[in-house]
C-alpha cells in the first residue's frame, strides 16, 4: 500500500476527470489536527497525508514481501482473463515488483507504473516497462480508451472513501473497450479477522479510531463495494471473489507470511498509537504480540476481495 500515493490537492487545482466529490477537502479529515509525527522511534512519517504508515526503507521492504505473499494466495499476479493486452497499467505502483512482473510476462506489451514518485529505481527494469509521474486524485494523465489491463490494489489506506466512486470510473474512462479493470483489497472492519481475540479486538479499536480520523475506511466497505463502483462505472462481466487467507502457522507457509506481513504493518502504527492515545508504545507492540499468539489459538483468517470488469465495446 504505497505511502506516496495521496497528496493535499492545492486549493486552486482542478481535474475534469475528477468529480468535486472526490477532493480531500470533502473526505471529512482535516490533516492539521492529526498529523502523524515525522520522526517517531526509527520510523519516519508522512506529514499531511492520510496514510498511516511508515516512509522508509522497512516499509520499502515490507511491500515487495507482500507482493510475494499475495501472489502465492493468488496463485498469480492477477484474476481477469486477459490475453494479449497490448498496454498495461498498475495504479499505484509502490516498488513496481508486480509491474516488472508483468512486463516480463507479456513482452510484446507497453507496462506503465504510476505513482507520485519513483522512489525504488531499478538498476535494470524491464525494457518494456516505463514509469510515469502521477497524482490519482487530479486524474489519471492518460487518454480515454487507451489502455487494456488496468490494475489496482491495496490502497485501501491511502484513499479517502468518498473518493472511490469517482477513482474507479477514471480506471474505466481510461481502458480500452474489451478491456478490463481489476481491484484487490483488504478488508478493514473488525468482522474481517474473524475469529478474532480480545487483544487483536483492542488493536483494532486504536487503529480504527486513528484512520477514521483521515477519513479512511474503517468499516470494510470499499473491500465490499468494488463490484458496485466496477458496475457503476459502466463495466460489464463483473466478478467478485473473496480471499480468506489464514494468519498465523496454523496456516501453514502462506498463513506465516501473512502473520509476519500483519505484524509489521501493525509495528509500524504503534509509535502514532500510542502518541495519540497516551500509551507507551511498549504497551503497544505488547498488544502486538498477543494478538499474533491469538491467531494461532483461534485459526484467525483476515479478508481479502479481488473484483474484475470488462468495458463493453469490440477489443
Amino acid at each position: 500500500m504505497p505511502w506516496w500515493f495521496f497528496r493535499r490537492r492545492s486549493r486552486g487545482s482542478t481535474s475534469p476527470a475528477r468529480p468535486a466529490s472526490t477532493s480531500p477537502s470533502s473526505a471529512g479529515w482535516q490533516l492539521g489536527e492529526v498529523a502523524l509525527p515525522r520522526l517517531q522511534g526509527s520510523r519516519r512519517y508522512l506529514q499531511e497525508q492520510p496514510y498511516l504508515l511508515p516512509k522508509d526503507l522497512g516499509e520499502i521492504n515490507r511491500l515487495d514481501f507482500q507482493h510475494y505473499v499475495l501472489r502465492a494466495a493468488l496463485r498469480g499476479n492477477y484474476l481477469a482473463p486477459i490475453q494479449q493486452p497490448r498496454r498495461i497499467l498498475d495504479v499505484g505502483c509502490g516498488t513496481g515488483q508486480w509491474a516488472f512482473e508483468l512486463a516480463q510476462q507479456f513482452p510484446q506489451a507497453e507496462v506503465i507504473g504510476l505513482d507520485l514518485e519513483q522512489i525504488k529505481a531499478s538498476a535494470s527494469p524491464p525494457p518494456n516497462y516505463r514509469f510515469v509521474q502521477g497524482d490519482l486524485l487530479e486524474g489519471l494523465p492518460f487518454d480515454s480508451d487507451s489502455l487494456d489491463f488496468v490494475h489496482q490494489r491495496l490502497l485501501v489506506l491511502a484513499l479517502p472513501l468518498t473518493a472511490w466512486p469517482g477513482i474507479v470510473k477514471d480506471l474505466a474512462r481510461v481502458t480500452a473497450p474489451g478491456g478490463w479493470v481489476e481491484l484487490l483489497e483488504a478488508g478493514t472492519a473488525l468482522q474481517d479477522y474473524m475469529p478474532s481475540g480480545p487483544a487483536t479486538q483492542e488493536f483494532y479499536r486504536l487503529g480504527a479510531q486513528l484512520a477514521a480520523l483521515r477519513g479512511l475506511d474503517t468499516e470494510g466497505l470499499v473491500m465490499r463495494s468494488l463490484a458496485r463502483y466496477l458496475e457503476e462505472a459502466g463495466l460489464i462481466n463483473i466478478h467478485y471473489q473473496p480471499l480468506d487467507i489464514p494468519l498465523g502457522e496454523w496456516g501453514g507457509r502462506i498463513g506465516s507470511l501473512m502473520a509476519l506481513d500483519l505484524r509489521e504493518v501493525w509495528k509500524a502504527i504503534s509509535a502514532p498509537i500510542a502518541a495519540r492515545f497516551g500509551k507507551p508504545e511498549q504497551e503497544v507492540l505488547a498488544l502486538i504480540d498477543q494478538a499474533s499468539q491469538e491467531w494461532n489459538q483461534f485459526r484467525t483468517t483476515c479478508r481479502f476481495a479481488v473484483a474484475y470488469g470488462q468495458k463493453p465495446g469490440r477489443p
